[in-house]
């Protein structure tokens, strides 16, 4: 019998889901470089920040899975 997936499981395939286009063009690199893998991580790391921008209810892809929600950080004073 099969174990059950972990949180740490499916987040990881949430995460690999939302990451799909990503992970198709990464699957046709043939010539992989550092300036390939800055690339894409950066590219990773925009994904995550435009998809906790946007999503319908912030913070739940951490409660979906289970986590915490951290609190938001407070913004720096802007005094001139």
């Amino acid at each position: 019998m099969a174990k059950r997936p972990t949180r740490i499981d499916l987040l990881e395939l949430d995460i690999d889901l939302r990451l799909s286009d990503l992970w198709r063009e990464a699957g046709e690199i043939t010539d992989w470089n550092i300036d390939v893998v800055a690339a894409f991580m950066r590219a990773a790391y925009g994904k995550g920040y435009c998809d906790a921008l946007t999503e319908d209810a912030p913070g739940s892809l951490c409660h979906d899975h289970g986590y915490r929600i951290p609190d938001r950080r407070e913004a720096p004073s802007r005094e001139a």
